[in-house]
């Protein structure tokens, strides 16, 4: 190795330790650690997202429990669970409608539940997309109810499961609340038929 190398090593080594110097000194003062803040858990916490996940309690939805309500919140794009033993609850990202015009809100219930739902698309969703099927058996691939649906007295509006996890979170459905199928799959072993639903 030449002397030339080995100067300009050393020179470039020797001028990366003196400028570190300052930091390391000042990692090891007790100034660039305060003792006096206070701890993370005292703190009040701060929502950073509008759409950060609440706890909802029923009563403020609902006249009584019944065998169970649902709370479809829109602008959280959460689904929440009250079982009717008062004490079971369960809280699910969702998907939720692409626009406002698809959206509908109010009261309904569940009236009934399907495993592998068959996949019916309806006129406008056809006229939107021709390309869509007429039909889809549950169980295919590309079925977008998922594993599992649960139908409310609003025709073609369901809670249901999805393939296609991208859409979880999103305004992403034609009216339905979307659901990962892994929760769909534990969702529809506690809901009842008869539960209250609420679509906020």
């Amino acid at each position: 190795m030449s002397k030339s190398t080995y100067t300009r090593r050393a020179t470039l080594l020797g001028l990366g330790a003196s400028l570190a110097t300052p930091s390391v000194l000042r990692a090891q003062s007790t100034d660039a650690f305060p003792q006096n803040e206070p701890a993370i858990r005292d703190q009040i916490p701060v929502n950073r997202n509008i759409s950060a996940f609440s706890q909802q309690r029923w009563q403020d939805h609902f006249e009584e429990l019944g065998v169970g309500c649902l709370l479809a919140d829109i602008n959280s794009r959460a689904l929440h669970y009250w079982g009717g033993d008062g004490e079971t609850y369960r809280l699910f990202p969702s998907s939720v409608p692409l626009t406002e015009e698809l959206t509908k809100r109010g009261y309904t219930e569940v009236v009934r539940k399907r495993e592998k739902p068959s996949w019916t698309p309806t006129a406008s969703m056809r006229e939107r997309d021709p390309s869509l099927p007429i039909r889809m058996e549950g169980g295919q691939v590309g079925n977008p109810l998922g594993t599992r649906a649960m139908y409310l007295t609003w025709p073609a509006y369901l809670i249901h499961g999805t393939h296609d996890t991208r859409k979880i979170g999103r305004q992403s459905s034609s009216g339905c609340i979307g659901l990962y199928n892994q929760h769909v799959e534990e969702l529809f072993e506690l809901v009842k038929i008869g539960t209250k639903v609420r679509l906020l």
